[in-house]
């Protein structure tokens, strides 16, 4: 018998540590990951006392596992595609209207990697009063690897093993694979802006938890399962430095136009120059494609001054 859905209207009853924690999972199109991403979630040891799936693409199918779930779901239906940006937008505001207490990010391809990872980030933010905490992000496929490299120093790590001893990574966080928000922190830094629709959303709220001065981090105790994402950055110079090329035309798309957005904003100014010798590198030099350089510079400059049309 499945548990019965939030009402709008509804406040919440804490959970058995006297708060409430909110899942919000976004997903379009996908109802076999997310049937998966969701019995990870039921299984939980401290299980989230609500969740609400955003979906961007509604279908029966997708409904159907919602409405199978042992959880108090609430599924949130968008006749508009709304991205990942204004899915999750839509999720947290939603979840804190319910109380929430915390709420706990996850797209549709990911799942907790065990049964406590609820737990240990709840216990991780409280010892170390943290505004947000983040998993571990490692690659369904190995998952002693990293889903995505994180440079520490002046080197690349890509293993779990190369964390070993830390409790916590301060001042760094993959947003939102599994991450784990206080709801006053979103007081402070807001929701993922809607006009970024997807990619580079969670560099932007990543920017505005530094800029607030927010204390988060990274769990290195808790993991989450994601599918690599290594193979759009290609390398260049050795290995030294790498450019980021994505396989398809929409996701260049909002990935070059979005970086030149965060690129023009308070904290992030300082990389545009950098970026500019870097792509004009990989396209002019490595791939002789000026072609490429050119849309590259015609989507950076279309996002440094906000104009965010759609493909």
């Amino acid at each position: 018998m499945t548990a019965a859905p939030v009402p709008a209207a509804a406040l919440l009853p804490p959970g058995p540590d006297g708060e409430r924690v909110v899942a919000v999972i976004v997903t379009r199109h996908r109802p076999g990951l997310l049937a998966e991403s969701l019995a990870a979630v039921a299984a939980q040891t401290r299980r989230p006392d609500a969740v609400l799936v955003v979906d961007n693409g509604p279908d029966q199918a997708t409904e159907d596992v919602v409405r199978s779930l042992d959880l108090a779901v609430t599924y949130l239906p968008s006749r508009r595609n709304l991205g990942g940006a204004g899915g999750f937008a839509l999720g947290m505001l939603h979840a804190l209207a319910l109380g929430a207490d915390w709420v706990w990010c996850a797209d549709d391809d990911g799942r907790p990697a065990d049964d406590g990872v609820l737990a240990t980030l709840l216990d991780t933010a409280r010892r170390h009063g943290l505004a947000e905490v983040s998993p571990m992000v490692t690659d369904m496929a190995d998952p002693e690897r990293l889903a995505f490299p994180l440079r520490r120093g002046l080197r690349w790590r890509r293993r779990l093993g190369d964390f070993a001893g830390i409790d916590v990574l301060p001042r760094y966080a993959s947003l939102f694979n599994g991450a784990l928000f206080r709801a006053d922190a979103l007081d402070v830094v807001g929701v993922p802006d809607y006009r970024l629709f997807f990619r580079g959303d969670e560099t932007e709220v990543h920017r505005r938890m530094l800029r607030a001065g927010l204390p988060f981090g990274t769990c290195v105790g808790a993991a989450y399962l994601h599918p690599e994402g290594t193979s759009e950055f290609q390398p260049i110079l050795g290995g030294r430095l790498s450019a980021q090329y994505p396989a398809n035309e929409v996701k260049r798309y909002f990935t070059y136009r979005n970086r030149g957005y965060l690129m023009a904003q308070p904290g992030m100014r300082w990389l545009y120059p950098l970026e500019f010798v870097r792509f004009g590198w990989f396209f002019l030099v490595q791939r002789r494609d000026r072609a490429g350089w050119r849309e590259w510079l015609r989507l950076t400059t279309a996002g440094r001054r906000e104009r965010f049309t759609r493909l």
